[in-house]
């Protein structure tokens, strides 16, 4: 109360506060996007491939399998000295270990040229100075991973600079049409309050625990998302308390008190079930997790700092005339729906559940150099060794063997090449060779894609093979990578989804008091995720829209777009939800019967939340011109998520289950009511919430 009074007392100087705080986190913050690991993350530390290339590293100081390919260009008569030339050039790059020609094409009129890079070396600086050395020469195109690794952190900033270039305009036009006049300022000032706060947190958790950046598309998209959400429902109550207490200080509070307290538990169920992320083991995930929990929270930091220091700045102006929400459109169409329950309950439902479908038949693939945007030169080099090489150029599975004894180590290494050689999908011989200090290395080349079906086998074969043996060999590479995620993934889903619904049931049990609404709530956005997930299936895996979206289907989704997408979309459809349970329950506590409620909640809500659906569907869907696919995929499915969550689920699904239940909806055993009585925080203020004049029927005997 004492912080509301001050910043209802003096809001110039709050809101100087204010921006000396967003400069500040600015200058601090706003320097993060440069320091993000741009490659990497998306296999578990300790796996098996990591310590695979762990052990090849500490053996030879050098990475295990090249980290730039050069394209050369051989025209007749000149091939041999293009290559000698390029090779000596990259040779000459600080960091490079090693270059050496890798093969040339069956026509004559390419040749390639691998670098290996030092272990230690930084393949960021080396794949800038590669580029930078080879710029003016057209006969070499730089690529391979450490260049790719390069190019995605470049394109993440070139997206963000384009997302915001999209969004912006948009978003301050529809905040104009939705927030009205001077109250659009809101939004946009806790948006870019958000976002540099949030820039500022990661900063400081980066020298901690090294973030990926990816995250930095999430903190924009959902800070501006939030913010948006946030001020609207708190404008929305305030608007109503001028109406009935004009521009006082008790306005305000009763604001804080109702709308206030509901972004509280919003940001809560919304920073839970993002951090849940946390619980799988790679960086990628872990990155996006700890990102979007800290957006949600510096959100509803920044809504609740900044919208009472513009309530109390411009009070009466804020306000809007109009009729009561309670007995407009939403409100009608909520006693609709509550008239036949059961039929709306049913066929919504199976609704959604049709386009879930695809979701059933989702095929994974590792991120490969199909995310790389066409054109570049990283990916024209990938193509090239795709088309014209048949993979040369990569070593699909790299067997790194180890003994305290070197004689041990040189006969179970030759054992195991020889054993693996006769392995189906491997096409040629292969020879350990010695790597000092005990480790040797086996190189096997394998037909197909590096990730694919056939090398995949050939890592659980050679695993087999060494643990049958009693041999101490760990396999490295993409498809080594991409079978040890499967598994992390695997091992920890059970505890992340535990914790995902456990943790969003105990917020809403606090919210609410009853065990039945959170049930629910779990259960409606199960279905609104689905139809999320079976969109992105539908669309990238089925190879759909790909000239419209500006990508290149590889027949499958990567594994952690759908864990992502998932949580973001599971927190915003809870999110729309807290809206939607605080009015109800605030419209119950005041003594109105379970349909009528239900009716005037909808009706207070239901314009709230379809227009913040609507922004958030442009902030974050501007994840959908990001040029790196599977970013694109996290944007479409949550913009599609958000939508659906607004339009059907809000509109049709809660009512219909709400009229179908009644007071059941609150059911919670007596002793679970009495702990909810001592912690549970209430959403009841002493304002009257009268019911609607239409219609005239009793809305319980509908």
């Amino acid at each position: 109360m004492r912080v509301l009074r001050a910043l209802h007392a003096q809001p110039r100087r709050a809101l100087v506060g204010v921006f000396l705080f967003v400069v500040a986190a600015g200058a601090i913050g706003g320097p993060v996007a440069g320091a993000l690991d741009s490659d990497g993350g998306f296999a578990p530390p300790g796996a098996g491939s990591v310590r695979a290339v762990e052990r090849i590293e500490a053996a030879t100081g050098l990475e295990p399998s090249p980290g730039i390919v050069l394209l050369v260009q051989t025209p007749p008569g000149t091939g041999a000295a293009a290559v000698d030339a390029a090779t000596s050039t990259l040779a000459d790059v600080d960091g490079i270990a090693s270059a050496a020609a890798g093969g040339a094409a069956p026509d004559g009129t390419s040749a390639l040229v691998v670098g290996t890079l030092e272990a230690a070396a930084d393949s960021q600086s080396v794949a800038e100075d590669a580029v930078e050395v080879f710029a003016d020469d057209p006969g070499v195109t730089v690529g391979g991973g450490a260049v790719a690794g390069l190019r995605l952190g470049h394109q993440i900033e070139e997206d963000l600079v384009r997302a915001e270039i999209f969004a912006f305009p948009v978003l301050v036009l529809l905040s104009l049409l939705v927030f009205g006049g001077r109250a659009a300022v809101l939004p946009l000032t806790v948006g870019i309050t958000t976002v540099l706060g949030t820039f500022l947190a990661l900063t400081g958790i980066n020298q901690v625990y090294g973030l990926s950046a990816f995250a930095l598309n999430l903190v924009i998209g959902l800070g501006l998302g939030l913010a948006i959400d946030y001020t609207l429902f708190l404008l929305t109550r305030y608007r109503e308390e001028l109406n009935r207490q004009g521009p006082t200080l008790g306005a305000m509070v009763t604001t804080m008190r109702t709308a206030g307290r509901t972004v509280v538990f919003s940001a809560a169920t919304v920073a839970v079930a993002l951090a849940t992320l946390v619980a799988f083991p790679m960086g990628f995930l872990k990155s996006m997790g700890l990102s979007g929990a800290v957006v949600a929270v510096v959100a509803a930091a920044a809504a609740l700092v900044v919208s009472p220091i513009v309530f109390g700045l411009w009070g009466a102006k804020l306000a809007r005339r109009g009729g009561d929400a309670a007995a407009g459109r939403w409100y009608r169409i909520s006693h609709a729906v509550m008239r036949r329950p059961g039929m709306v309950a049913v066929t919504t439902a199976a609704m959604m559940a049709v386009l879930a479908a695809p979701a059933l038949r989702a095929e994974w693939t590792p991120v490969d150099a199909t995310v790389v945007p066409l054109g570049e030169s990283a990916r024209v080099v990938s193509d090239a060794i795709e088309s014209e090489y048949g993979g040369t150029g990569t070593t699909p599975v790299t067997i790194a063997v180890a003994a305290s004894d070197a004689g041990e180590a040189a006969d179970g290494a030759a054992d195991l090449a020889r054993q693996a050689s006769s392995l189906p999908g491997v096409v040629a011989p292969a020879d350990p060779v010695d790597l000092g200090g005990g480790v040797w290395q086996v190189d096997l080349e394998v037909a197909g894609d590096p990730a694919g079906e056939d090398a995949r086998a050939v890592v659980a074969d050679v695993r087999d093979l060494a643990e049958a043996n009693g041999t101490d060999a760990l396999v490295a590479g993409p498809a080594a990578e991409f079978i040890d995620q499967q598994n992390a993934i695997a091992d920890s889903l059970p505890v992340a989804a535990g914790l995902l619904v456990l943790l969003t049931m105990l917020v809403l049990w606090l919210m609410t008091g009853s065990v039945v609404l959170p049930v629910k709530a779990v259960v409606m956005n199960a279905l609104t995720v689905g139809v999320a997930l079976g969109a992105i299936t539908w669309v990238y895996q089925d190879g759909r829209f790909t000239e419209l979206l500006g990508y290149t289907s590889n027949g499958g989704i990567e594994p952690t777009n759908f864990l992502i997408t998932a949580a973001l979309v599971f927190a915003l459809s809870t999110d729309y939800g807290v809206f939607l349970l605080g009015r109800i329950k605030e419209a119950r506590e005041a003594g109105l019967p379970e349909r009528e409620a239900v009716a005037v909640g909808l009706g207070r809500t239901g314009s709230v939340v379809t227009a913040a659906a609507l922004l958030l569907a442009v902030a974050i869907g501007a994840f959908s011109t990001s040029e790196i696919s599977f970013l694109q995929q996290i944007g479409v499915a949550t913009a599609i998520g958000v939508l659906v969550d607004a339009f059907l689920v809000r509109t049709l699904l809660v009512p219909a289950l709400m009229g179908l239940m009644g007071k059941w909806n609150w059911w919670a055993p007596m002793w679970l009511r009495r702990v909810h009585d001592k912690v549970g925080l209430s959403e009841r203020e002493a304002v009257a919430v009268e019911p609607a004049k239409e219609p005239a029927t009793s809305p319980d005997r509908v």
